[in-house]
């Protein structure tokens, strides 16, 4: 069961939404509802046309993972939606690895150079994925101005793909 990884546009957009928020608010807890992810339920204009991207992995045509991408600036992108289903998750699969390499690899190929993300904190494992993977944390007060905060978001991270 190999996953594959392909750009999701807003036909996917309820199994996505459903994928994200049962993992939130249901396996973590995460104060976050559908209504303040409209993001969600408009991926082609959100993501694709500013720039940015949103991918899904597929293992037998269902989707047990996603990755986005949103374009700020120039040269700077933020990670959104990166999401593996429970049971998916690990290195067995390694879902999480190939999202994130497909997101760097189209950054590389689009001239995006920084790429900064925000979490929350009780997402350990998460936080461990992006540190294995040279991500750095910093201070909320040295995000770039424009970088799209979400509220419950309490770590950041960053990386300098250059």
């Amino acid at each position: 069961m190999k996953p594959v990884i392909l750009p999701v546009e807003n036909k996917y957009e309820n199994v996505i939404a459903d994928l994200i928020i049962n993992i939130q608010q249901k396996e973590f807890g995460v104060p976050i509802t559908l209504e303040d992810q409209p993001d969600l339920f408009d991926i082609q204009n959100f993501y694709h046309a500013k720039g940015g991207g949103f991918w899904g992995a597929f293992i037998n045509d269902e989707l047990v993972g996603t990755i986005a991408l949103v374009k700020f600036d120039q040269n700077d992108a933020a990670i959104r939606k990166m999401f593996v289903k429970k049971e998916f998750r690990g290195k067995e699969f390694s879902i999480a690895q190939k999202l994130l390499e497909t997101l760097i690899a189209y950054c590389n190929a689009n001239e995006i150079n920084d790429l900064y993300l925000g979490t929350v904190s009780i997402l350990k494992a998460a936080l461990r994925f992006y540190e294995k993977n040279g991500f750095v944390y910093i201070e909320k007060e040295n995000l770039p101005k424009a970088f799209p905060l979400m509220s419950p978001d309490n770590t950041f991270c960053h990386l300098n793909l250059k």
